[in-house]
């Protein structure tokens, strides 16, 4: 269903290089110690970001997604999921997922990406504006953070499934505006996509959506060779989406 770790993702249409990546702990609110990979741009354009893998949490991907974001200037962060029920740090086609995503809750999840913003928010030159970028299950659980009092400026989600289930409860906090960026071929319906935006926009929310016809869930990050296009349109949606709301 998702990536393998020949995986790569796309190159930055600009690139202005990276100046630093590596591993680190954070410490959430209750005291877990939580995997995470940073990568520091070294031309900063004032944003930062904080990357909610697929539920195989800290993939080698998502390492490599956060220095493309570095390479394009973004203070870029990715967390994994499982600090309170995983034994090991290994996020490859290994790990058996399953058991600790049904393990991970909305409020621990919740408090990992607030110790990521911290994060962010601690450097000596720290970004004017946070994201929040997921993808798959941590699609829907970025645009739920717009309604988690996480202070972002914009949550963006790739393909998240079950949105109505994982993040409509908290439709009634959302302000922060949301990018939705769709796989045509997704099992999750159009309908409930549409009904969700449809919901937040009531608010008075900005949610910007955008559906790639003939393209598979994880279209970005397990074939994007075979959907080049695609990615590289919802890539510029990306930069574009959080230039504007910076």
């Amino acid at each position: 269903m998702c990536h393998s770790d020949e995986s790569r993702p796309p190159a930055p249409p600009v690139s202005t290089g990276v100046a630093g990546r590596g591993e680190l702990r954070l410490t959430a609110a209750d005291g877990a110690s939580v995997l995470a990979y940073a990568a520091r741009p070294a031309v900063p354009n004032g944003r930062g970001v904080v990357i909610l893998p697929d539920v195989r949490g800290l993939h080698a991907f998502y390492r490599e997604l956060a220095a493309l974001h570095a390479d394009a200037g973004f203070e870029a962060v990715a967390i994994d999921y499982f600090a309170r029920s995983a034994d090991t740090d290994v996020r490859d086609d290994s790990f058996e997922w399953q058991p600790h995503v049904a393990a991970t809750g909305p409020d621990t999840l919740a408090l990992d990406v607030a110790a990521a913003v911290a994060y962010l928010r601690g450097l000596d030159d720290p970004p004017a504006a946070v994201f929040t970028l997921g993808f798959c299950f941590g699609g829907s659980a970025s645009w739920r953070q717009a309604g988690q009092d996480q202070g972002i400026a914009g949550a963006i989600g790739f393909y998240g499934g079950r949105p109505l289930d994982r993040a409509g409860p908290w439709i009634g906090t959302m302000s922060a505006p949301l990018l939705m960026l769709l796989a045509g071929e997704d099992s999750t319906t159009p309908e409930e996509f549409e009904e969700f935006a449809a919901r937040v926009r009531e608010r008075g929310v900005e949610v910007e959506s955008h559906t790639y016809e003939g393209a598979p869930h994880s279209f970005f990050d397990r074939s994007f060779d075979d959907h080049r296009a695609a990615c590289d349109d919802a890539w510029r949606r990306v930069l574009d989406f959080t230039a504007r709301h910076a």
